[in-house]
């Protein structure tokens, strides 16, 4: 049985021998230990916090997808996980970089084993098929099968957007229809287009605000991609168990993600974390390496998206970083401990707090509903500068 590769503390000024280092890469070594600094170093550096994407398409790349989501209070979700990660990056790149004349990079979609909506590299249209099938033979209101009168519909839909173009909901004459639950659509057009597009047979082909323009698939993606043979199951398996590390870099596995991932992982110990279990990516074990003795890029505070990569999992988010966070957009107000849309606040290998802010984009300002941690007010302003604010209050 192989030793695992520890590294700590005292082990932190010394580079691994390259012998030891190859055995690691080449599958030999199925486990390692690292110190908690370490893992925290390695974390804000793989996750592209440290040293910036070229662009949007890059970032994507690494990271598999991004989570997109509309709300915006202080800025979208995805903008705040990206312009810390794509050097330039402006508020609406990742809108402008899916929605590209000229050959698609990049498409909006649901992930396969959640309704999340994400931005995708083209890679992943193959293994979003299946649970596309599957979702049309299921009893699901929002996303199943055709009711009948749906069905009449969608044949409508469909031929006008192959004579016409893109349509969005309000292009299409319907009737009202009644809701069934709180995430319900109200019109019959909403609801066959919101089917047809879980369905995989329209794309959203670009957005007016948070109105949605969906196509045909063959008038969005290339036809290389539209032609990609379906992965069997297990490769799908596989692909998802692979997708969620590039995601968060450090990661807790499901036993049927290990198995699934074979060689592809090691299993990371952390030495004062002896409870916690989380699995890397073979790949990216130079990354690691470089982070036992390198220093975080940046001591600037920053105010990093609430579902961001490195603090996803709650789970980890607690015992690696010590920091019990939530978003609480969902949460009823009597019960939010920090606020609708709380940004956490990270300095360094640190969470030192967070800033609750609500841009008013009439009067230039950003207003700092509630803040904890001493940087907040000097993180706050990067945010004001990045919606193009002029000040903080």
């Amino acid at each position: 049985m192989h030793k695992p590769w520890v590294l700590s503390e005292r082990y932190a000024d010394s580079k691994m021998t390259n012998g030891r280092f190859a055995a690691l890469v080449g599958g030999l070594m199925k486990s390692l230990t690292l110190s908690l600094d370490t893992a925290r170093r390695f974390m804000r550096q793989a996750t592209g916090l440290d040293a910036a994407f070229a662009d949007v398409g890059a970032a994507l790349d690494h990271l598999g997808f991004v989570q997109i989501d509309p709300i915006n209070v202080c800025g979208r979700m995805h903008d705040h996980i990206l312009r810390h990660r794509v050097s330039g990056y402006r508020e609406g790149d990742l809108m402008r970089h899916l929605h590209r004349d000229g050959p698609r990079r990049a498409f909006e979609h649901h992930l396969p084993d959640s309704s999340n909506l994400a931005a995708l590299p083209l890679e992943a249209w193959p293994h979003l098929q299946r649970a596309m099938q599957a979702r049309t033979r299921s009893d699901s209101t929002w996303s199943g099968k055709l009711t009948a009168a749906e069905k009449k519909l969608a044949a409508r839909i469909l031929a006008r957007m192959a004579d016409e173009g893109p349509l969005s909901s309000q292009d299409i004459e319907s009737a009202r229809k009644a809701k069934t639950h709180a995430w319900d659509s109200t019109t019959l057009a909403k609801s066959t287009l919101h089917k047809l597009f879980f369905h995989g047979r329209v794309l959203i082909a670009h957005r007016d605000g948070i109105r949605r323009y969906y196509d045909l698939p063959e008038k969005v993606l290339p036809t290389a991609t539209l032609n990609a043979s379906t992965p069997s199951e297990a490769e799908t398996t596989r692909w998802l168990a692979e997708l969620k590390l590039r995601q968060r870099r450090l990661a807790i596995l499901k036993s049927s993600e290990v198995r699934a991932l074979g060689d592809e992982i090691v299993a990371v110990n952390i030495q004062e974390l002896p409870k916690l279990k989380v699995h890397v990516l073979r790949s990216d074990l130079p990354q690691l390496e470089k982070a036992q003795s390198s220093p975080s890029g940046t001591s600037e505070p920053l105010l990093i998206a609430p579902l961001d990569p490195i603090i996803y999992d709650r789970r980890v988010t607690e015992q690696l970083w010590t920091f019990d966070y939530r978003w609480e957009v969902y949460v009823p107000p009597q019960k939010r401990q920090r606020g609708y849309y709380a940004l956490p606040l990270l300095h360094s290998t640190h969470f030192t707090g967070h800033a609750d802010l609500k841009a008013d984009r009439e009067a230039g300002k950003l207003h700092i509903v509630s803040s904890e941690g001493r940087s907040a007010k000097q993180a706050a302003k990067s945010v004001a500068a990045f919606l193009g604010l002029t000040g903080v209050r």
